[in-house]
């Protein structure tokens, strides 16, 4: 047992922990989790907590069933909305076989081995994340409406923004689990806000943005409202985005930082990289039928193009300058797996710097504000999940970055929804019934 499991046992012991919470996330990154009482901790670090993963969406069939939790004793995290006498501590867990060898649908560990092959090739990504969200009032009987929680837009104050005190209890419930938001706001639609996260290493980031999305919920339920991360809950009103933030490091060096020779040739092929890739992998960025529903307003994207600051762009390079200059992705919706997304967007950029991909000529237009004229020779992004999940299916790229079993289990179920929806009356009622509660 290492030492850092004999520092963890004897935090149990000493913080009055009754419940620990053993998490874990299937394919499409919806949070789940097995409690276990403190005394059955060393077995779950020395052989792990078996569950039966045939019951979990894209894992394993009955035949196959047994797989084992192990908890990686580094996201120990106190639950701070659980009572503070007989606490409840959470792990985030690495998902074995029963031989021991690692499960290979299991998302923390495609992004380690991504992430260790930008190590092979002397580099550290760091991601920080923008996610928005929306807050709707509950009917008398504590059932999710429709309703927003007000009508506040981008940046207000109260009264007009009434969400201000959940998002501080989010944050501060953040901080309490060693997570660093820096910013909230309101932002454009009725009832949503945003809140902006510090950098951090790859895996930290997935871990923290499954955290976030799971605190958002409980701390809403606490306040009496019901919390959504539906991309598009609202036909006309802004969609909820997944702003991705990324820097790459090389000896310690951000190679994004802005020379007077402009972006270092690295920098650009990464950006390069990833634009290539994208149409590839937007089903795993935007893996909902909903999601489609975004592109193109709101300041969501749907043209291939990358500028600087400019946010009509898919890619932009803010003003940000030394340790904060970074890329921003702006496709991406909080309703995917993060594990997958961070691993496909880091696996691109890689790729990129390894052909030395020469970056394309900024568009410093405003995308939202331009005649067709002026966009018709403009590549774009999927315009719907199936054609999204062809692009995806036929990619060699995926298929080197992903296992081939989980390829294949996501497109199954991803492909059923998406034919559900073809084929209902309502799509609205449809969308409303599949995601509204579920995201």
């Amino acid at each position: 047992m290492t030492q850092t499991m004999t520092e963890v046992l004897e935090f149990i012991e000493e913080n009055d922990v009754k419940f620990i919470r053993l998490a874990f996330c299937d394919i499409f990154g919806k949070q789940k989790n097995i409690s276990i009482m403190p005394a059955q901790l060393p077995r779950a670090f020395e052989t792990g907590i078996s569950f039966d993963a045939s019951v979990i969406r894209g894992f394993m069939d009955v035949a196959e069933s047994d797989l084992f939790l192990v908890p990686d004793p580094a996201t120990l995290a106190v639950l701070p909305w659980r009572p503070s006498q007989g606490r409840v501590v959470r792990f985030f867990c690495d998902i074995r076989r029963p031989d021991g060898t690692p499960f290979e649908g299991s998302g923390r560990d495609i992004l380690r081995r991504t992430v260790k092959k930008a190590a092979d090739m002397g580099y550290v990504c760091k991601i920080g994340s923008e996610c928005e969200f929306y807050l709707f009032e509950r009917d008398e009987d504590g059932n999710p409406t429709m309703i927003p929680h007000d009508h506040g837009t981008y940046c207000d104050i109260a009264p007009l923004d009434k969400g201000e005190n959940v998002r501080r209890e989010i944050c501060l419930t953040l901080e309490e689990m060693g997570i660093q938001p820096e910013s909230s706001h309101h932002e454009q639609g009725p009832g949503q806000n945003e809140i902006d996260f510090q950098y951090s290493h790859a895996l930290a980031a997935a871990d923290d943005l499954v955290t976030f999305r799971a605190v958002v919920k409980n701390i809403a339920a606490q306040n009496g409202l019901f919390a959504s991360f539906m991309p598009k809950p609202f036909p006309d009103k802004s969609g909820n985005g997944l702003h991705i933030n990324m820097s790459l490091s090389q000896n310690g060096r951000n190679i994004f930082k802005t020379n007077e020779a402009g972006h270092s040739k690295e920098a650009e092929s990464f950006l390069q990289g990833i634009m290539d890739r994208i149409p590839e992998i937007t089903a795993f960025l935007n893996p909902l039928t909903n999601s489609y529903a975004r592109f193109g307003e709101f300041e969501a994207p749907r043209y291939l193009t990358w500028s600087h600051q400019n946010r009509s762009q898919l890619i932009r390079v803010p003003a940000a300058t030394g340790k904060y200059s970074r890329i921003e992705l702006r496709s991406p919706d909080p309703s995917c797996n993060p594990y997958l997304a961070y691993s496909l967007l880091i696996a691109a950029g890689l790729e990129g710097i390894a052909q030395k991909k020469k970056l394309c000529a900024p568009t410093n237009l405003n995308l939202f504000d331009v005649m067709k004229e002026q966009t018709k020779t403009f590549e774009t992004l999927p315009g719907d999940l199936w054609s999204a999940l062809q692009l995806a299916k036929n990619s060699s790229f995926v298929a080197e970055v992903l296992p081939q079993a989980t390829i294949e289990k996501y497109m199954e179920q991803k492909e059923a929804e998406y034919l559900g929806y073809k084929k209902a009356l309502d799509k609205h009622a449809y969308e409303q019934d599949q995601y509204f509660l579920q995201i």
